[in-house]
């Protein structure tokens, strides 16, 4: 079985536009998503990113982030056992973040050799 990440991205703003109800029925679904991953035996890892955060970049320059003039943000990623990408993408498919507009992008992890 190979191991697929699951990126979450949306909206910069997404996010603050929940009400603390839509908030809450959120959370509920990405509890019952996630868990049902887990339940299949196909769920590795997962967590949540904190919007705060710096990005070191070539000769040193160091920036804080996320920006504003960004379009989507990187909010959280879930790691899962897979047979093939396509295979995965359905697992993608029941991701609460499509009905509040992010997207999920579903890449292969590729284990480093040293």
């Amino acid at each position: 079985m190979k191991e697929f990440m699951l990126i979450f991205r949306m909206d910069f703003n997404g996010a603050a536009q929940l009400s603390p109800e839509q908030m809450q029925e959120s959370v509920k679904y990405w509890q019952d998503w996630i868990g049902g991953v887990a339940a299949q035996g196909k769920f590795t890892s997962t967590n949540q990113l904190s919007s705060v955060g710096k990005t070191l970049k070539p000769g040193g320059v160091i920036t804080d982030g996320p920006y504003a003039e960004v379009k989507e943000i990187v909010g959280g990623y879930l790691n899962i056992k897979e047979d093939s990408l396509e295979a995965a993408m359905k697992i993608a498919e029941g991701c609460p973040i499509l009905h509040v507009g992010g997207n999920v992008e579903v890449r292969e992890i590729t284990p480093m050799n040293f």
